[in-house]
């Protein structure tokens, strides 16, 4: 038993009285059941109505064929019913029309050529239900030819403007059975069967173009089996499509698509382009043709020369109709070289990127004691690197010539990582990770780094017994030691009250008097030389009292500091300070903890060490604020930007000999009849995938490309047009694809929602769903000959290799 998911929701609409009411009714239903229906609602006889197809209110037939279904009819969800009422108020038939209708399925006709008086719908066309079945169903229509008669093509004002015409009899509205999760393959299938080239192409005999002996192609099976379905889907009628064949050969081919898994419409469309450019090749031995550096010449001539050996190579309707190409330019770090490519593409894949910048939180540490811990918030490019963050820290923080920054992310209240390297890109930065940026001496050589690593003594039970132990606390310290020097444990005693010297409690001396202590600590030994006599907090703290409560400076008591050896054992440093200590070989590092009791917590403002702010925090107003849509403009901005190649695909520089993390710039230059754009809306991170919502204001009409074009000798203009796109609901994974797509022949906009099309207005085509774009080409006078069909710009020398 068929259950009917989506049974018709109609408009009807009754002239002249005026009257509308909407009712639900199966599309397998007949048109004479309607014609039934509509006469009950409206309480009507049968043989005062006629009922009109009034599809779009701009076109209309008469419904007489009582034994079609609604579904042949091509009759469409919520689509207008116009409901005529033929006689007089009085009741009575119009003259001349005498017909009877029986519900059980035929109609006697004994007059269908009448002439109708005026009615108050200004429509006067003779006709209704007619002609028993298997008898000729027609209907003649007169004008009458006094000014008190309309046009039959005009209709009261209240309804709009129609035309007596049969819609939908070229086809491209059936629809795709969904054989269980197949959407994303369905929405991307409606697509390419709906742009014109491919209906012209695959509907004519394409035969002759397969090739059947490229070992890259399916060897044609692919082609024939989306052939096939593509003519079905154009065929009459308006039973949907189940797509079993052309799935089988898909898994096939591409076994990631087996199975009823949901999978990415976009990764399906890239795959079916492709399979069908290698099927549809018409170069049968492709030659071997080595590309050839820029080294200077003019740009067009090596644009040029790239897409004629692309073409000898590569020759199909899929070249003619979707490749277009782009100028790529490659530069080195190191050494400055720079490559020039043209290289073709398929589709354009745009970040949704909001903003070119982002902002980054980060806490900035002294190590001589000279100012207490300040976090600052600072703009980057999105896709920079860490030099541009430590840059724009070391401007913010005022860091000294003989100073550098050197930033850490820290994870648990340690160090997880250097970000020593200036190359790391900033987007592998989280938000939500903690950053803090340490200043110390630029020019020292041979040192390593101290990493002070706070405890505190936690509290907790085990088996009823109250047990305690040191647990990191805090955000680490760090400054550079030299390794030239003996270092002795009193060293390190004195290092770490110079760097917690800043954060030591004062009462009774003014702000003035600590940062003038403070400065002459700092200035008493800026190099953090550990020869001679150390600075520490105990020079600000001899002279004064040891009473807290006596409204004077806190003395400084001695830390418990435990050094970690390279055997991992701890050395206590609060005793035998003149005893030396070896440095560990193998490390960079030196790691020394700073276990604070009660007592000593109460000393020293720790505040500052236990609210590390992260990268970037969202907060309430940040996600109440209202943006202004992303624009389709600044996707492509984003795109073309340049930015720096991930590690994971270095360029090997010839001139360096080597692979390098170079920076990429990328430039249109050949623009294709049809364009299409994939919005980058899935992202991964680490181990998480996540969806992007946002919603991108895409142009329908008149987007407009001139000016990202990098073939300046172009004059014309680069106009393309909206005519269909895919959409995705829902989250990754479990979410749902549609289509929306415009007919061409109507210029009317349909969802494909799966065996489900409707009408919908054009204003609603634009929402957060949108997911793959397809744009054609706005034909103008100064369009030019390209990738032998036509141009993005300027002469192009290269013909299609027919």
């Amino acid at each position: 038993m068929a259950v009917e998911v989506y049974p018709l929701r109609l408009q009807l609409l009754v002239v002249p009285k005026g009257g509308r009411s909407t009712i639900r009714i199966s599309k397998k239903e007949t048109i004479g059941e309607l014609h039934r229906r509509a006469c009950e609602i409206f309480d009507l006889s049968p043989e005062q109505v006629c009922i009109w197809d009034f599809y779009g209110r701009k076109q209309h037939a008469l419904m007489t064929d009582i034994d079609k279904t609604l579904d042949d009819a091509n009759i469409q969800m919520d689509q207008d019913i116009l409901v005529e009422i033929l006689s007089p108020d009085n009741g009575t038939r119009p003259s001349g029309y005498t017909s009877s209708v029986r519900y059980d399925g035929s109609l006697e006709k004994e007059a269908a050529s009448v002439l109708v008086e005026p009615s108050k719908s200004s429509l006067s066309i003779a006709g209704g239900l007619s002609a028993s079945k298997g008898a000729s169903r027609s209907y003649n229509t007169e004008l009458a030819q006094s000014q008190s008669l309309t046009s039959v093509r005009e209709l009261d004002t209240t309804y709009g403007t129609i035309g007596v015409s049969t819609r939908g009899s070229s086809g491209g509205l059936t629809g795709l059975q969904n054989l269980g999760n197949t959407c994303f393959m369905n929405s991307a299938i409606q697509c390419l069967v709906h742009t014109p080239e491919f209906a012209r192409y695959f509907r004519e005999d394409y035969h002759q173009e397969i090739n059947w002996e490229n070992t890259l192609g399916m060897r044609g099976e692919l082609a024939l089996a989306f052939g096939e379905l593509l003519r079905k889907l154009w065929a009459p009628g308006r039973t949907p499509v189940a797509p079993r064949p052309f799935k089988t050969k898909l898994a096939r081919f591409a076994p990631q698509f087996s199975g009823y898994n949901q999978h990415d419409s976009q990764e399906l469309l890239a795959f079916l382009l492709d399979g069908l450019h290698e099927d549809l090749n018409r170069v049968k031995q492709k030659p071997y043709i080595k590309s050839k550096d820029a080294d200077g010449r003019p740009d067009e001539e090596v644009a040029d020369e790239y897409w004629a050996n692309h073409i000898a190579r590569n020759d199909s309707i899929i070249v003619d109709v979707c490749q277009g190409q782009y100028k790529s330019t490659l530069v080195c770090p190191i050494c400055n070289k720079v490559s020039v490519t043209f290289d073709p593409f398929m589709y354009l894949s745009l970040p949704l990127q909001s903003t070119t910048t982002r902002t980054m939180t980060v806490t900035v540490f002294t190590c001589n004691g000279s100012a207490l811990p300040s976090a600052y918030t600072v703009t980057v490019p999105k896709q920079g690197r860490c030099r541009d963050l430590i840059q724009a820290l070391s401007n913010a923080s005022s860091v000294k010539h003989s100073e550098r920054l050197l930033l850490v992310e820290i994870q648990n209240h340690m160090i997880q990582r250097f970000l020593e390297d200036p190359l790391i890109l900033l987007s592998t930065i989280k938000d939500d990770d903690h950053l803090a940026a340490y200043k110390v001496q630029k020019s020292a050589k041979n040192t390593k780094y101290l990493q002070l690593i706070h405890r505190r003594k936690d509290q907790g039970t085990s088996d009823g017994q109250i047990t305690s132990g040191w647990l990191p606390y805090g955000t680490p310290l760090l400054s550079s030691i030299s390794c030239d020097d003996e270092i002795t444990r009193g060293n390190i005693q004195n290092m770490v009250h110079t760097m917690l010297s800043p954060m030591l409690r004062t009462e009774s001396l003014d702000h003035t008097d600590i940062s003038g202590a403070r400065s002459a600590i700092a200035a008493s030994n800026p190099s953090g030389n550990l020869r001679g006599e150390a600075c520490t907090d105990s020079a600000i703290s001899n002279s004064m009292n040891n009473d807290i409560t006596s409204s004077k400076p806190v003395k400084s008591l001695k830390l418990s500091l435990q050094l970690v050896d390279e055997s991992n054992a701890c050395i206590d440093l609060s005793v035998g300070e003149e005893k030396a200590i070896t440095l560990p070989s193998a490390s960079t590092s030196i790691l020394v903890y700073a276990d604070w009791s009660q007592k000593l917590l109460d000393k020293y403002h720790t505040h500052y060490l236990e609210n590390l702010p992260e990268v970037f925090k969202y907060g309430p107003v940040t996600k109440k604020a209202r943006t202004e849509p992303l624009s389709l403009y600044t996707c492509l901005e984003a795109f073309l930007r340049e930015e720096p190649l991930v590690p994971e695909d270095m360029w090997y520089c010839p001139q360096c000999k080597e692979r390098r993390q170079a920076s990429k710039k990328l430039d249109l230059w050949r623009l294709p009849e049809v364009l299409v754009i994939h919005l980058k809306r899935f992202s991964y991170s680490r181990s998480m995938k996540h969806k992007l919502e946002t919603f991108v204001n895409f142009p329908i009409h008149d987007f407009d490309l001139t000016n990202y074009i990098a073939h300046k000798s172009n004059s014309g203009h680069q106009l393309y047009e909206l005519y269909a796109l895919t959409n995705h609901y829902g989250s990754m994974g479990s979410g749902h694809y549609t289509a929306h797509i415009k007919l061409l022949d109507e210029n009317r906009w349909y969802s494909f929602d799966d065996s489900h099309i409707s009408p919908i207005n054009e204003e609603d085509v634009k929402s957060a769903a949108a997911y793959v774009l397809f744009y054609r080409r706005v034909k103008s006078e100064d369009s030019f000959v390209s990738n032998g069909v036509l141009s993005c710009g300027g002469d192009n020398k290269v013909a299609s290799h027919k």
